[in-house]
């Protein structure tokens, strides 16, 4: 009974998480990614694809109990510990993909933002200097 109730709440708090993660971050990717639709959609897969893989996996393994459950009042402590503990690790997961996402975008803003130096033009009678190849 008591896995039955932790497998209920944990399994769609999981979804929960996955499906904001993915909701926000498409539409965040989509921007960083303007002119690449197609690169956003499939890094928003990835990063929600490994999500699903951690936690779900990490529900699985954190589904076991060596307690002793004579109780309601101790299934009820039970699952508070297990589901508090599977809530703090997704928020940590959150708090990662956030910081993904962020690493992405900042990338993005860098590349997009630097420009080559600019060439002066060449003296009256001296030949153009040669481009130099990029950094």
């Amino acid at each position: 009974m008591a896995y039955a109730l932790y497998l209920a709440i944990t399994v769609p708090l999981t979804v929960l998480v996955a499906r904001t993660l993915s909701r926000h971050g498409k539409t965040f990717l989509e921007d960083v990614f303007q002119d690449e639709q197609a690169l956003a959609h499939s890094v928003n897969q990835l990063l929600v694809v490994g999500f699903y893989l951690v936690s779900l996996g990490f529900v699985t393994l954190f589904l076991t109990s060596d307690d002793i459950v004579l109780d309601a009042r101790d299934v009820f402590e039970m699952l508070s510990v297990k589901v508090g503990t599977v809530a703090l690790v997704l928020g940590v997961m959150h708090v990662g993909n956030v910081l993904v996402f962020n690493g992405i975008r900042r990338k993005h803003l860098n590349h997009a933002t630097a420009r080559p130096v600019p060439v002066p033009p060449p003296h009256p009678g001296y030949p153009a200097p040669a481009p130099h190849p990029a950094p």
